[in-house]
């Protein structure tokens, strides 16, 4: 069907009332009125659906949307009957429908009024639908979400590689339309093999999307207390805030609410009412948050969401490129921050475990390149743009100063010496080898896989053993996005020279290396504090000398030990957020309501008096309220405490180990409630040893167990000191 330029815009401004098209838009349009295969790159918010939309619209007969997300279908089957007098004109062909409706679906199919008719691929494998179907006139067939056929997308489903089969049993000759947001060249080349449109006109949109800022952080843990912090600052924005599991998704949203944030869940748990609700609110700008699982925001065509945040890190570049492609549509603002912590890498590796070995594989190479993303110091934009086999020009491309990386540069140091020995040692094994091994034989550490070889009897293993393996896997990385490299996916991530590569090593240029971010686990205490101290918010040193001061003071006046009154980390917390009030100090780590009214007063006081004279502006968001989440379990300790029932027993009936459940205790203890456990310390130790304890506590400078233990030379394990610290704060300082 060939189509004058004019009448397309007349019909883009009729349905979708455009004056013009956007990017690639027109030229996917004319092809598929020209009946070809059709097959359209184009990221998120780049208008994807309209150039399928448009098309069946001005076309006779029905056109098949195969799309695997039920709510989606459903908005764009809205969206589409909005622009049209007939609802008839867009209907869902789906599980959800009884028989009444799946009737009056195909009649309006059979009277020429549908034309667009989205399905799961599930219900197109039902024998009554292909019969029904054959029987029709067919536009075509667009294949929304085409990435769910390569083992290779991020969302792999098993129905989706047998829709070539299908579409032959409908019909010879219909037009088949791929469309993806996000893949790679491998992606890419899958699903057109795969559809069987080899010779299709394909459109690739650029994936850079300049307006969107790029950011990882290190993931502490007070991680809460920095996602309040971003979105305080962002008061009034739209945003979303990602994370893994329904729990976290759940926990979150109630932290958010109680510290003053209007955010609500949003996970496939929910109820479809809440679901829907809590969808509409967002759109209706009710509330400002949505805390949700990756199942948010697949139907959301919101243009103005102006952050996302991942609390977690998504298991590939896809699934974080399309989540955080929701920011930002409309061209503004658009802030993508994630928190990183290599633990939660080893986590999703931990939930692979028990999936097929190829699967596996696929799955850890996927999430080398986050880790590889995260960690880099390059730009993010280029990064992301290499990994989808895109190259970004310094001197045109626009965003080159959107992301962390980029505005904040770390050190480079010239490493063209260490390229030539990467990329030797790559030649000299053949390459046969993936980026942790060909590190392992670069600095010398044997494996079964280096072994079975023979690498590690060369004269060139353990070359570069003067180097950290972060080093080589960071130069690595580089010389993948310079172009030096290329890693083979269909080998599961195998590192290749290019012919750029090959060019180095006879005649070397200069290669400057970025130094690498470091986001190791055990640096976790570290990065609370640097992260702390880059917000401004380390502990106020003056305070704190004062604070230790009075505690001294009136620890004296009552005759107890100082950390009887308020431990080292409570006044810590107290020099971090300046509580004013009482009911601010119930909120400083480890001081509940009751030590606050018992021991509180002076502290405030002497708090107030120092923020006046010194004119300090207190970071009123660092206040962080919990959920009372513990409340609970906290209340259900206590009264069973007072019953006297055995501690053993009420640990394992809130599935606790020991360790943990004294824990518990301590906590409600330390904060201000009292807790009588006499009738558990009194079987464990006589009074002869209760009395040394105490005595040993009174005279004390700290409550260290590590302390008392050296003390007593291993006369008491630490589980019966604990349990006898319990009983001494319980009884002397509260």
């Amino acid at each position: 069907m060939l189509v004058a330029k004019s009448d397309l815009h007349s019909a883009l401004k009729k349905y979708f009332g455009f004056n013009k098209f956007k990017g690639l838009q027109e030229d996917v349009v004319e092809s598929i009125l020209s009946g070809n295969h059709t097959f359209v790159i184009m990221p998120t918010g780049g208008g994807k659906s309209l150039c399928y939309q448009l098309p069946a619209l001005m076309q006779e007969g029905t056109a098949i949307v195969v799309s695997p997300l039920i709510a989606l279908m459903k908005n764009q089957v809205d969206a589409i009957r909005g622009v049209s007098n007939e609802e008839g004109i867009a209907h869902v062909l789906n599980s959800s429908l009884n028989k009444t409706e799946i009737k009056r679906v195909k009649e309006d199919i059979v009277n020429g009024v549908t034309k667009l008719l989205y399905v799961a691929p599930e219900s197109l494998t039902k024998d009554e639908n292909i019969e029904f179907l054959k029987s029709v006139k067919i536009s075509f067939m667009a294949i929304d979400e085409a990435h769910c056929i390569s083992e290779w997308g991020h969302d792999f489903r098993p129905e989706y590689r047998n829709l070539r089969n299908i579409i032959g049993r409908i019909g010879d000759n219909i037009p088949i339309i791929g469309l993806t947001a996000t893949a790679t060249p491998k992606v890419q080349e899958d699903i057109i093999k795969n559809l069987g449109i080899t010779g299709a006109n394909t459109f690739k949109a650029s994936f850079n999307r300049p307006n969107l800022y790029y950011e990882v952080r290190p993931k502490t843990k007070n991680v809460d207390a920095d996602i309040i912090r971003f979105i305080k600052q962002n008061e009034g924005k739209s945003g979303i805030v990602y994370c893994l599991s329904r729990k976290r998704v759940e926990e979150l949203a109630q932290v958010l609410q109680v510290n003053g944030i209007k955010a609500v869940p949003y996970h496939a748990g929910l109820d479809a009412k809440s679901r829907s609700n809590h969808q509409d609110m967002f759109l209706m700008e009710d509330i400002d948050v949505v805390v949700a699982t990756i199942a948010f925001g697949m139907g959301i065509d919101k243009p103005d969401v102006r952050f996302v945040i991942h609390h977690d890190i998504p298991k590939s570049i896809e699934s974080y490129y399309q989540e955080t492609g929701r920011a930002g549509r409309d061209g503004g603002e658009g802030h993508c921050l994630a928190f990183y912590s290599y633990k939660d890498i080893e986590k999703l590796e931990k939930f692979m475990s028990g999936k097929p070995v190829a699967e596996q594989e696929i799955g850890h190479a996927l999430l080398q390149e986050v880790v590889a993303f995260a960690e880099t110091s390059i730009s993010r934009r280029k990064f992301i743009l290499h990994y989808f086999g895109e190259a970004f020009d310094n001197d045109t491309g626009e965003g080159g100063d959107m992301d962390d990386n980029v505005r904040h540069p770390k050190k480079k140091t010239e490493a063209k010496d260490d390229v030539v020995v990467l990329l030797e040692t790559i030649q000299a094994t053949n390459e046969k080898y993936k980026s942790k091994d060909l590190v392992n034989v670069i600095v010398g550490t044997e494996n079964a896989m280096i072994n079975s070889h023979k690498t590690n009897e060369q004269p060139f293993f353990g070359r570069g053993k003067d180097k950290e393996k972060n080093y080589w896997m960071a130069l690595l990385r580089q010389a993948l996005v310079a172009g030096y490299l290329k890693k083979d996916i269909e080998t599961y991530g195998v590192i290749k020279l290019s012919k750029a590569g090959a060019d180095f090593i006879k005649t070397p240029v200069s290669f400057m290396m970025t130094e690498d971010h470091v986001f190791d686990s055990e640096q976790d205490d570290a990065n609370i504090i640097t992260a702390a101290k880059s917000g401004g918010a380390s502990a106020d040193e003056t305070l704190m000398a004062m604070l230790k001061d009075l505690r001294k003071k009136n620890a004296k006046k009552l005759g107890v030990p100082p950390f009887v009154i308020f431990q080292d980390p409570s006044l810590e917390d107290m020099a971090l957020k300046y509580p004013i009030s009482l009911q601010e100090l119930s909120n400083v780590h480890g001081v509940g309501e009751g030590k606050a009214k018992k021991f509180g007063k002076d502290f405030v006081a002497l708090i107030a008096k120092y923020v006046e004279d010194n004119d300090i502006m207190r970071p009123d968001d660092l206040v962080v309220k919990s959920t009372g989440t513990n409340s609970a379990n906290k209340l259900y300790i206590i009264q069973s405490i007072d019953r006297k029932l055995p501690l053993d027993d009420i640990a394992s009936a809130k599935g606790l180990e020991m360790e943990d459940f004294i824990k518990q205790m301590e906590a409600i203890v330390y904060s201000g409630t009292k807790l009588n456990i006499n009738y558990w310390v009194d079987e464990i130790l006589d009074e002869d040893q209760q009395e040394e304890i105490h005595e040993y506590f009174m005279d004390s400078e700290s409550d260290a167990i590590s302390e008392a233990i050296e003390e007593f030379d291993g006369d008491y394990d630490e589980e019966e000191l604990r349990l006898y610290r319990i009983k001494f704060i319980s009884e002397v300082a509260n």
